[in-house]
Protein backbone atom coordinates (compact mmCIF):
# COMPACT_ATOMS: atom_id res chain seq x y z
CA UNK A 1 0.00 0.00 0.00
CA UNK A 2 0.93 3.64 -0.44
CA UNK A 3 3.52 4.54 2.19
CA UNK A 4 1.94 5.97 5.33
CA UNK A 5 -1.66 5.31 4.29
CA UNK A 6 -2.03 1.75 5.59
CA UNK A 7 -3.62 2.86 8.85
CA UNK A 8 -6.24 4.97 7.08
CA UNK A 9 -7.36 2.33 4.59
CA UNK A 10 -6.40 -0.96 6.23
CA UNK A 11 -9.35 -3.36 6.27
CA UNK A 12 -11.45 -1.45 3.74
CA UNK A 13 -12.57 -4.26 1.42
CA UNK A 14 -12.96 -1.98 -1.59
CA UNK A 15 -10.90 -2.86 -4.65
CA UNK A 16 -11.29 0.61 -6.16
CA UNK A 17 -9.35 1.88 -3.15
CA UNK A 18 -6.79 -0.88 -3.65
CA UNK A 19 -6.15 0.06 -7.29
CA UNK A 20 -5.23 3.59 -6.20
CA UNK A 21 -3.02 2.51 -3.31
CA UNK A 22 -1.27 -0.09 -5.46
CA UNK A 23 -0.55 2.47 -8.19
CA UNK A 24 -2.52 0.81 -10.98
CA UNK A 25 -5.14 3.52 -11.56
CA UNK A 26 -6.50 6.73 -10.11
CA UNK A 27 -4.80 9.02 -7.64
CA UNK A 28 -4.27 9.42 -3.92
CA UNK A 29 -4.29 12.78 -2.14
CA UNK A 30 -3.13 12.83 1.49
CA UNK A 31 -3.26 15.54 4.13
CA UNK A 32 -1.35 16.05 7.38
CA UNK A 33 1.48 14.08 8.88
CA UNK A 34 3.65 12.34 8.31
CA UNK A 35 1.98 9.98 8.65
CA UNK A 36 -1.10 11.39 6.87
CA UNK A 37 -4.22 11.92 8.96
CA UNK A 38 -6.67 12.11 6.03
CA UNK A 39 -6.69 10.82 2.47
CA UNK A 40 -8.73 10.64 -0.68
CA UNK A 41 -8.60 7.90 -3.33
CA UNK A 42 -10.11 8.95 -6.67
CA UNK A 43 -10.71 6.64 -9.62
CA UNK A 44 -13.31 6.64 -12.36
CA UNK A 45 -16.57 8.07 -11.01
CA UNK A 46 -15.58 7.50 -7.37
CA UNK A 47 -13.91 9.36 -4.51
CA UNK A 48 -13.22 7.45 -1.28
CA UNK A 49 -12.54 9.49 1.86
CA UNK A 50 -10.75 8.14 4.94
CA UNK A 51 -9.16 9.36 8.14
CA UNK A 52 -9.88 12.61 10.00
CA UNK A 53 -12.67 14.52 8.18
CA UNK A 54 -11.18 17.31 6.09
CA UNK A 55 -13.06 20.08 4.30
CA UNK A 56 -10.10 20.51 1.96
CA UNK A 57 -10.23 16.90 0.79
CA UNK A 58 -14.03 16.86 0.67
CA UNK A 59 -13.88 19.86 -1.66
CA UNK A 60 -11.50 17.96 -3.94
CA UNK A 61 -13.85 14.97 -4.04
CA UNK A 62 -15.65 16.19 -7.13
CA UNK A 63 -16.37 12.84 -8.79
CA UNK A 64 -20.02 11.76 -9.22
CA UNK A 65 -19.95 9.29 -6.31
CA UNK A 66 -18.47 10.07 -2.89
CA UNK A 67 -17.90 7.28 -0.37
CA UNK A 68 -16.89 8.17 3.21
CA UNK A 69 -15.26 5.44 5.25
CA UNK A 70 -16.77 6.71 8.50
CA UNK A 71 -19.95 8.59 9.36
CA UNK A 72 -18.08 11.62 10.71
CA UNK A 73 -17.32 12.60 7.10
CA UNK A 74 -21.03 13.10 6.39
CA UNK A 75 -21.50 16.57 7.96
CA UNK A 76 -18.28 17.72 6.27
CA UNK A 77 -19.47 16.49 2.86
CA UNK A 78 -22.81 18.22 3.40
CA UNK A 79 -21.17 21.46 4.54
CA UNK A 80 -18.98 21.54 1.41
CA UNK A 81 -21.46 20.34 -1.22
CA UNK A 82 -24.82 21.22 0.30
CA UNK A 83 -27.87 19.80 -1.49
CA UNK A 84 -25.74 18.72 -4.44
CA UNK A 85 -24.56 15.76 -2.32
CA UNK A 86 -27.56 13.42 -2.40
CA UNK A 87 -27.29 10.45 0.00
CA UNK A 88 -28.02 6.95 -1.24
CA UNK A 89 -27.11 3.37 -0.41
CA UNK A 90 -24.66 1.22 -2.33
CA UNK A 91 -24.24 -2.46 -1.55
CA UNK A 92 -21.01 -4.27 -0.72
CA UNK A 93 -20.81 -7.81 -2.09
CA UNK A 94 -18.85 -10.48 -0.25
CA UNK A 95 -15.49 -11.54 -1.68
CA UNK A 96 -15.73 -15.34 -1.76
CA UNK A 97 -13.21 -16.88 -4.19
CA UNK A 98 -14.66 -20.40 -4.04
CA UNK A 99 -18.35 -19.55 -4.35
CA UNK A 100 -18.80 -19.81 -8.13
CA UNK A 101 -20.52 -22.69 -9.95
CA UNK A 102 -18.69 -22.93 -13.27
CA UNK A 103 -21.33 -25.15 -14.83
CA UNK A 104 -24.10 -22.68 -13.99
CA UNK A 105 -22.03 -19.76 -15.28
CA UNK A 106 -21.33 -21.60 -18.54
CA UNK A 107 -25.06 -22.17 -18.99
CA UNK A 108 -25.77 -18.49 -18.36
CA UNK A 109 -23.11 -17.42 -20.86
CA UNK A 110 -24.57 -19.74 -23.52
CA UNK A 111 -28.15 -18.51 -23.14
CA UNK A 112 -28.37 -15.69 -25.66
CA UNK A 113 -31.09 -14.26 -27.92
CA UNK A 114 -30.97 -15.35 -31.54
CA UNK A 115 -28.40 -13.37 -33.51
CA UNK A 116 -26.29 -12.45 -30.45
CA UNK A 117 -22.77 -13.76 -29.86
CA UNK A 118 -20.18 -13.08 -27.18
CA UNK A 119 -16.77 -11.67 -28.07
CA UNK A 120 -13.74 -10.49 -26.10
CA UNK A 121 -13.35 -6.71 -26.08
CA UNK A 122 -10.60 -5.92 -28.57
CA UNK A 123 -8.72 -2.70 -29.25
CA UNK A 124 -10.84 -2.12 -32.36
CA UNK A 125 -13.98 -2.01 -30.21
CA UNK A 126 -12.73 0.75 -27.89
CA UNK A 127 -13.48 3.84 -30.05
CA UNK A 128 -17.12 2.80 -30.51
CA UNK A 129 -17.54 1.90 -26.84
CA UNK A 130 -16.08 5.23 -25.78
CA UNK A 131 -18.39 7.14 -28.14
CA UNK A 132 -21.62 5.90 -26.53
CA UNK A 133 -22.79 6.90 -23.04
CA UNK A 134 -24.14 3.45 -22.16
CA UNK A 135 -20.82 1.67 -22.86
CA UNK A 136 -18.17 4.24 -21.91
CA UNK A 137 -17.58 2.85 -18.41
CA UNK A 138 -16.59 -0.55 -19.83
CA UNK A 139 -13.16 0.79 -20.78
CA UNK A 140 -13.08 4.47 -19.86
CA UNK A 141 -10.63 4.17 -16.98
CA UNK A 142 -7.85 2.92 -19.27
CA UNK A 143 -5.57 5.24 -21.20
CA UNK A 144 -6.53 3.85 -24.62
CA UNK A 145 -7.36 0.65 -26.45
CA UNK A 146 -3.84 -0.71 -26.20
CA UNK A 147 -3.81 -0.13 -22.44
CA UNK A 148 -7.14 -1.94 -22.07
CA UNK A 149 -5.90 -4.91 -24.09
CA UNK A 150 -2.71 -5.04 -21.99
CA UNK A 151 -4.27 -4.70 -18.53
CA UNK A 152 -8.02 -5.08 -18.89
CA UNK A 153 -10.46 -7.88 -19.53
CA UNK A 154 -13.90 -7.71 -21.09
CA UNK A 155 -16.71 -9.40 -22.96
CA UNK A 156 -19.20 -7.93 -25.42
CA UNK A 157 -22.57 -9.14 -26.60
CA UNK A 158 -22.63 -8.42 -30.34
CA UNK A 159 -25.92 -8.29 -32.22
CA UNK A 160 -25.20 -8.45 -35.95
CA UNK A 161 -21.69 -7.33 -35.07
CA UNK A 162 -22.78 -4.29 -33.04
CA UNK A 163 -22.04 -4.11 -29.28
CA UNK A 164 -25.29 -4.08 -27.29
CA UNK A 165 -24.04 -5.14 -23.84
CA UNK A 166 -20.79 -5.82 -22.08
CA UNK A 167 -18.97 -6.78 -18.92
CA UNK A 168 -15.44 -5.56 -18.28
CA UNK A 169 -12.83 -4.49 -15.78
CA UNK A 170 -13.85 -1.07 -14.48
CA UNK A 171 -10.57 -1.07 -12.56
CA UNK A 172 -7.74 -3.52 -11.94
CA UNK A 173 -5.84 -4.38 -8.78
CA UNK A 174 -3.29 -6.97 -7.68
CA UNK A 175 -4.95 -10.32 -8.37
CA UNK A 176 -8.28 -9.16 -9.70
CA UNK A 177 -10.66 -6.72 -11.35
CA UNK A 178 -13.70 -4.67 -10.37
CA UNK A 179 -16.58 -5.66 -12.64
CA UNK A 180 -18.60 -3.19 -14.71
CA UNK A 181 -21.68 -4.41 -16.58
CA UNK A 182 -23.74 -2.29 -18.98
CA UNK A 183 -26.49 -2.89 -21.53
CA UNK A 184 -27.81 -0.60 -24.23
CA UNK A 185 -31.01 0.86 -22.70
CA UNK A 186 -33.39 -0.38 -25.40
CA UNK A 187 -32.17 -3.98 -25.04
CA UNK A 188 -32.30 -4.48 -21.28
CA UNK A 189 -34.10 -7.40 -19.58
CA UNK A 190 -33.10 -9.89 -22.29
CA UNK A 191 -30.42 -11.77 -20.35
CA UNK A 192 -27.51 -9.97 -22.02
CA UNK A 193 -26.01 -8.64 -18.77
CA UNK A 194 -26.30 -12.09 -17.19
CA UNK A 195 -24.53 -13.77 -20.12
CA UNK A 196 -21.74 -11.19 -20.31
CA UNK A 197 -21.21 -11.24 -16.54
CA UNK A 198 -21.07 -15.02 -16.45
CA UNK A 199 -18.53 -15.17 -19.28
CA UNK A 200 -16.35 -12.50 -17.67
CA UNK A 201 -16.36 -14.29 -14.31
CA UNK A 202 -15.30 -17.53 -16.04
CA UNK A 203 -12.53 -15.69 -17.90
CA UNK A 204 -11.30 -14.23 -14.61
CA UNK A 205 -11.29 -17.61 -12.89
CA UNK A 206 -9.38 -19.13 -15.82
CA UNK A 207 -6.70 -16.45 -15.35
CA UNK A 208 -6.50 -16.70 -11.58
CA UNK A 209 -8.13 -13.30 -11.09
CA UNK A 210 -10.86 -12.46 -8.61
CA UNK A 211 -13.94 -10.76 -10.18
CA UNK A 212 -14.94 -8.27 -7.48
CA UNK A 213 -18.46 -6.81 -7.53
CA UNK A 214 -19.81 -3.69 -5.81
CA UNK A 215 -23.49 -2.95 -6.44
CA UNK A 216 -24.89 0.48 -7.26
CA UNK A 217 -28.48 -0.55 -6.52
CA UNK A 218 -30.71 -3.52 -5.71
CA UNK A 219 -30.99 -4.51 -9.37
CA UNK A 220 -27.23 -4.93 -9.42
CA UNK A 221 -27.44 -6.95 -6.20
CA UNK A 222 -30.04 -9.26 -7.79
CA UNK A 223 -27.84 -9.82 -10.85
CA UNK A 224 -24.80 -10.49 -8.66
CA UNK A 225 -26.72 -13.03 -6.58
CA UNK A 226 -27.94 -14.79 -9.72
CA UNK A 227 -24.30 -15.19 -10.74
CA UNK A 228 -23.35 -16.69 -7.37
CA UNK A 229 -22.32 -13.73 -5.22
CA UNK A 230 -23.76 -12.92 -1.78
CA UNK A 231 -24.72 -9.56 -0.33
CA UNK A 232 -22.50 -8.33 2.49
CA UNK A 233 -24.10 -5.04 3.58
CA UNK A 234 -25.44 -1.68 2.42
CA UNK A 235 -23.22 1.36 2.91
CA UNK A 236 -23.64 5.11 2.74
CA UNK A 237 -22.58 7.00 -0.38
CA UNK A 238 -23.40 10.34 -1.96
CA UNK A 239 -24.32 11.17 -5.53
CA UNK A 240 -22.86 14.54 -6.44
CA UNK A 241 -25.36 16.24 -8.73
CA UNK A 242 -24.17 18.70 -11.33
CA UNK A 243 -24.85 22.36 -10.56
CA UNK A 244 -27.97 23.80 -12.12
CA UNK A 245 -27.40 25.96 -15.20
CA UNK A 246 -30.46 28.10 -14.47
Amino acid sequence: MENGLTGLFDGWEETMVWTCLQGHMGQVVAEGGPPPVSALCAVGDFCFLAGFPSRTLAAQADRPILVPRTMDWIPVIRSVWGTRAVPFLRYAIRKEPDVFDRSWLADCAATLPEGVILSPIRAAHIPLLMSQPWSRDLCGNFRDGADFVRRGLGVLALWDGVPVAGAASYTVYDGGIEIEIDTRPDLRRRGLALACGARLILDCLDRGLYPSWDAHDLRSVALAEKLGYHLDRPYQAFLLERPSLS
